[in-house]
Formats: C-alpha cells, sequence, structure tokens
C-alpha cells in the first residue's frame, strides 16, 4: 500500500483525525478504485467529495452533454460547458480539486454486453443514473463480480438510498422486484441529489476504511418537504433472480 506524502497528510488531516480512521483508512482510499456510473445530479456532488476524501482513482462514466437544465443541480458543470461531454466537464474541474486523485473519463452508454468489462477492477460502484433499468443491469453485475454498489435515486425532494453488498445483504433487484415505467423528465430540487450523493460518498468510504458500518438490508428515505429521515428494512428474496445463488 503506497505510503502518503507530507502534503498528503496536511491535505487530508482533518479526517486522518478520525477514531477508526487514522493515516491506514487513508492509504486505503489512497489504494481505492471507484466507479461513478452517470455523472448528474447524484454523479456529480459524490464525486466531489470522493475526489477530496483522496480516493486513488475514480472512473466516471456518462454518454450525455450538458444541457442548460441541467445546472439547477449538477454542480460540476456550469454555463460554458453547455454542449460538452459531461465527463469532460466534471473530469476538468475534479483534477483541479485534487491533483493525487486520477480521474478515468469514459463517454459510453451502460448496456448488458459492456457492464462486466466497464466495472470489473472497481472496488465500489455507485448509481448516479435516472433510469430503472440501467441501474438493475449495474446490479447484476457487481453481483456478478462481487463489487459493492451504492444505489441512490431521487423525485422532487425526495430520495432513497441502498448499499449492496454481494451475499451479504438484499440486492436492488430484491427491492426493487420489477421496474415500474420511466417518467421523464420527472421534477428534482438541486439540494435532493445532493443529499443523498453525500450519503453515498459516505457509504463508499465506509466501506473501504472499515471506519463505521454501512447500511446493510435498510433502505433509507429522504422526505426534504417535512425534513425526515426513515429507514426500511428489507430481506434478500429467496427467489431473487440476480443474487439467490450466492
Amino acid at each position: 500500500m503506497s505510503e502518503l506524502t507530507p502534503t498528503e497528510l496536511e491535505r487530508y488531516d482533518r479526517q486522518i483525525r478520525i477514531p477508526r480512521f487514522g493515516v491506514e483508512g487513508q492509504k486505503k482510499l489512497k489504494a481505492a478504485k471507484v466507479t461513478v456510473v452517470g455523472v448528474g445530479g447524484l454523479g456529480c456532488p459524490v464525486s466531489i467529495y470522493l475526489t477530496a476524501a483522496g480516493v486513488g482513482k475514480i472512473t466516471i462514466i456518462d454518454k450525455d452533454r450538458v444541457e442548460l437544465s441541467n445546472l439547477n443541480r449538477q454542480i460540476l458543470h456550469w454555463e460554458k460547458d453547455i454542449n460538452r461531454y459531461k465527463v469532460d466537464s466534471a473530469k476538468e474541474k475534479l483534477s483541479q480539486l485534487n491533483p493525487f486523485v486520477e480521474i478515468d473519463g469514459k463517454v459510453i452508454e451502460i448496456t448488458e454486453d459492456n457492464v462486466i468489462q466497464l466495472l470489473s477492477g472497481s472496488d465500489i460502484v455507485i448509481d448516479g443514473m435516472d433510469n430503472f433499468k440501467t441501474r438493475l443491469i449495474l446490479n447484476k453485475a457487481c453481483v456478478e463480480l462481487r463489487i459493492p454498489f451504492i444505489h441512490a435515486a431521487i423525485y422532487g425532494l425526495e430520495g432513497e438510498l441502498l448499499t449492496v453488498l454481494p451475499g451479504e445483504g438484499p440486492c436492488y433487484q430484491c427491492f426493487l422486484q420489477k421496474a415500474p415505467p420511466e417518467r421523464k423528465p420527472f421534477p428534482v430540487l438541486g439540494v435532493t441529489p445532493a443529499v443523498m450523493a453525500c450519503l453515498q460518498a459516505m457509504e463508499t468510504i465506509k466501506i473501504i476504511t472499515g471506519c463505521g458500518k454501512p447500511s446493510i438490508g435498510r433502505v433509507i428515505l429522504f422526505d426534504g418537504e417535512n425534513m425526515r429521515f426513515d429507514s426500511l428494512n428489507i430481506s434478500r428474496d429467496p427467489n431473487c433472480p440476480v443474487c439467490k445463488g450466492l
């Protein structure tokens, strides 16, 4: 495991001071490879916080270009970036935020045919998508590859979070079972995905460092209108077509 430079020790000083985190936790972050799928309302803030925290390599995947209607929530993209690929826009800012983090960008659509190749080698995969089909594809691949999968979704002022550790708790397919109809465009207040993305980043850092207990078997529900957090306990589906063999 790579040693930390004096500059890195100073940069990450405040989180190194956390009990059970320390220098060893920071080294684990530096050695980690995280893939963020979708560089939108969720993917932008989660990428910012993981970059700031010092995750060694972050791969961002998105096929879309920046649109004006993205700018109320996708905080890595600015007005000057309209019509640029989101991956290029995000990579530019993230690289400036922390030169100790390697940012790899891929302009590509996730499909059943390429998902295994794109996710292989990742330590954690983060769901920043806005459709159920792709989330289910990601979940299935992560279960097959035994990679932790951090799901989040938002609608208006509401959000949900589910951390999937294959073989240790229910997967996203156990929770969703059948994808509902897609609704686009859907309403969203910009701070809603920011809240959920911060929770995704926290779960990711906890899993990598071993500092804290991830939320396995519990869907975290956020109600921003009434400022409430609730949780819904879920169990593995013994007939789940994705994870029943684990």
